[in-house]
């Protein structure tokens, strides 16, 4: 997990090489606008809504608060989520 410090922090999970490239086959049929992706994140049977947002060659995947508290996932910690597109 990584951190962008704004007026608010916002964390973010990068998403891998091989799922990134799964991903930009189908960018085009998916995207709403400006490259950004509707999702459903799961971890560890809590599930939210979000947008994937294209970066560094990458996705980065927002975990809210509404997923991260609850499974107390830290800045650094490696992630394993499901992701539905």
């Amino acid at each position: 997990m990584i951190e962008w410090r704004g007026p608010a922090p916002f964390y973010f999970v990068a998403t891998p090489r091989d799922v990134t490239d799964q991903i930009s086959e189908i960018k085009n049929q998916l995207s709403y606008g400006w490259g950004v992706i509707p999702a459903r994140v799961s971890i560890a049977g809590t599930t939210i809504t979000t947008s994937l947002i294209p970066k560094e060659g990458s996705y980065y995947v927002p975990l809210k608060d509404a997923i991260r508290k609850p499974n107390q996932i830290q800045l650094g910690q490696m992630v394993d989520l499901v992701l539905e597109l």
